[in-house]
């Protein structure tokens, strides 16, 4: 560990982009120590602006080394809007004047002085994807955005308005080995915040790192208590499982530390450029073959963040959490949540985990709304740094605070309106079982979305998993849950909960509600474009449901083939079987994948999708661009021309 933190580079993650504004700027970042930092701004055409950001940087200790840093920097003076605007960063270090290019030459395109922005006076072109997985064996289609965006870097009126990252950017539950070794690294190297443990078999995070079951057994270390057998019973034919349901919980993160290095290392290059991973000693055969073939697919991982880095620092995005990046399944059943935070290890694994979400994801959504809880996450993150250990009762103060929050949600003014659901701690209780899947939100929150939706003519839905999904699997999995084994297939779908897909479909009925919806998904790690239409209604709303996932991760491809194939069989438009769903009464038309064989209505690929919106907020373009340099396009259905434009 270093003396201080001279030995290391000052900034060591971002500048990455948040929300943006003409008159607010909100910019994150992690620094090795707290810097008095310039923003400098150039509008094209217009002479540079120099803002002192003395008064606007809020820098938040995350260990001896490691500060996390959001600028949220109000504009005296409105920047003009659809302009490409460049920019950097200017501080002094031991007398010497330094500058972000300077220090990260690798976030310039070949063509530009410095990086560039464009706050825009829309929401119509928008970039989205979700589900990132280092590890999977494929290319990272952030890397193939960044290839997109340096092509239209002089065009301010083609580039994307938002990055919309839909849920998983993190997998705190499916960890490579390499990755790990990485993390623990990267926590010794920076001296990130220890922990006491309660309720583990490990009495802190020292231990846990040391301890013979760090690297590829962390399952027989998660709970799995007497209390739990009931649980078991149900959920897993009394076989003995822990209360954590991921089938690859192997490595599964336990430690704020933990979580936060994750994110250090899934955005930038620079973390990793200060360790030097090498495999543990004492694995087993089998496990040492994993860490190899793992291995290969981080060190592709990692060639890629410099462009990664790139496109976050020119591109605002925008995000929101699904199960993965807390743990699998988060909040799927009543019995889950009961199991899960009626102990202590498990409750502050999920806490850790989304403590670290509203440091490194929701601060830069919405500042404002997420006000309280950083509050509190502030107070102890302060107090730590006099010791370096986190003092476990305030510890859990904070969690108990941030999984009672109410705010994750937020929404984007402009044309149109762009919502981002919280489907994943508001959830509607299934009342027949506490086995069942609960809703995605509870009736109070979907009141409240409908508040929003009043007097809109047009919306842009986040909601991470799909509103309207493939009818077969949803089938699977109401199957799975009528057995009682919802856990197995992940049965969460907007329709598998009576009542909060009666509420939904309401208000899409509801008259003062918009004419045109979007509702922009991932999760599911296939990619489709269904256009929608109320049956019983002549005029209006019209709905597209378009999903894309994953960012790095696909479906088993022999499998979503057979489910393609059953699905368009067992529900084509004559079938009685769609007379057994709750969308009865919607007319779907699925949209077909141009370079798909004829038929295929799903895509498997990594990617990311690009939606452009014409003025009244309805689809002009919808395409996934995959991680393989090439674009597909969803072509419409003939059908689709004759739903009609507005209520």
């Amino acid at each position: 560990m270093p003396d201080s933190a001279d030995t290391l580079p000052p900034l060591l993650t971002g500048p990455i982009l948040r929300r943006c504004s003409a008159d607010r700027l909100a910019i994150w970042m992690v620094v090795s120590e707290p810097l008095a930092l310039t923003l400098k701004l150039q509008p094209m055409g217009e002479p540079e602006r120099e803002v002192p950001l003395a008064d606007y940087c809020d820098f938040l200790p995350i260990g001896r080394y490691a500060n996390i840093l959001l600028i949220d920097v109000p504009l005296a003076t409105p920047l003009p809007l659809d302009t490409p605007i460049e920019y950097d960063l200017a501080w002094s270090r031991e007398g010497h004047q330094h500058s972000l290019l300077e220090a990260m030459p690798y976030l310039r395109h070949p063509d530009q002085q410095r990086p560039s922005f464009v706050v825009s006076t829309s929401n119509r072109r928008l970039l989205h994807g979700s589900c990132r997985k280092p590890h999977h064996d494929s290319a990272d289609a952030l890397v193939q955005a960044d290839r997109g965006l340096g092509e239209r870097l002089a065009q301010a009126g083609e580039r994307p308005n938002w990055l919309l990252m839909t849920g998983d950017q993190v997998y705190a539950d499916d960890v490579a080995g390499p990755m790990l070794v990485a993390i623990h690294r990267l926590i010794e190297r920076l001296g990130l915040f220890d922990e006491t443990l309660e309720g583990a078999t490990v009495v802190d995070s020292q231990a846990l790192f040391k301890t013979e079951h760090s690297y590829y057994q962390r399952a027989v270390l998660l709970p799995d208590v007497a209390a739990n057998r009931p649980l078991r019973e149900r959920f897993f034919g009394g076989a003995s499982k822990p209360v954590f349901t991921s089938v690859h919980a192997h490595n599964h993160l336990v430690t704020l530390a933990e979580v936060l290095a994750m994110y250090l290392l899934v955005w930038s290059p620079e973390c990793w450029r200060l360790i030097a991973p090498e495999m543990p000693s004492g694995l087993t055969l089998e496990h040492q073959q994993n860490y190899r073939r793992e291995e290969v697919q981080i060190s592709r991982f990692v060639d890629g963040l410099p462009q990664v880095a790139r496109l976050l620092a020119h591109l605002p995005s925008l995000m929101i959490f699904d199960d993965h990046d807390i743990t699998d399944d988060w909040n799927l059943t009543a019995d889950w949540e009961t199991a899960a935070y009626g102990h202590p290890f498990s409750r502050r694994i999920i806490g850790n985990a989304l403590l670290a979400y509203l440091l490194c994801q929701a601060w830069g959504n919405d500042p404002d709304r997420v006000a309280t809880p950083l509050g509190n996450l502030r107070s102890l993150l302060q107090v730590t740094a006099q010791s370096n250990w986190l003092p476990a009762e305030q510890q859990d103060i904070c969690i108990d605070n941030v999984l009672a929050f109410q705010g994750w949600e937020y929404q984007i003014p402009g044309t149109p309106l762009l919502l981002v659901l919280d489907t994943r701690t508001r959830r509607w209780r299934s009342e027949r079982s506490p086995s069942r899947p609960s809703g995605l939100m509870d009736w109070e929150a979907l009141c409240e979305l409908q508040q929003h939706l009043i007097g809109q003519s047009a919306v842009v839905v986040v909601t991470p998993a799909p509103m309207f999904g493939v009818k077969l699997i949803e089938g699977i999995q109401k199957l799975f849950t009528l057995i009682g084994q919802p856990l197995l297939v992940d049965a969460e779908n907007w329709m598998a909960h009576r009542g909060a897909a009666r509420v939904m479909l309401n208000i899409f009925r509801h008259s003062h509600t918009p004419a045109n919806y979007v509702m922009l998904s991932g999760d599911v790690h296939y990619s489709f474009v269904y256009d929608i239409h109320i049956r019983d209604q002549r005029t209006g709303p019209n709905i597209w449901q378009i999903t894309s996932s994953g960012l790095k991760n696909t479906f088993p491809t022999t499998l979503l083939d057979w489910f393609d194939r059953l699905d368009r069989w067992l529900y084509a438009p004559w079938s009685p079987l769609n007379w057994l769903t709750k969308r009865r009464r919607m007319l779907i038309l699925p949209r077909d994948p141009d370079r798909a064989s004829a038929g295929e209505r799903l895509w498997n690929g990594s990617g990311i999708g690009w939606v452009q919106l014409d003025g009244d907020g309805r689809p002009e373009q919808i395409c996934q661009l995959d991680a393989r340099d090439f674009a597909v396009d969803f072509i419409p259905h003939a059908d689709a021309r004759q739903i009609p434009r507005s209520h």
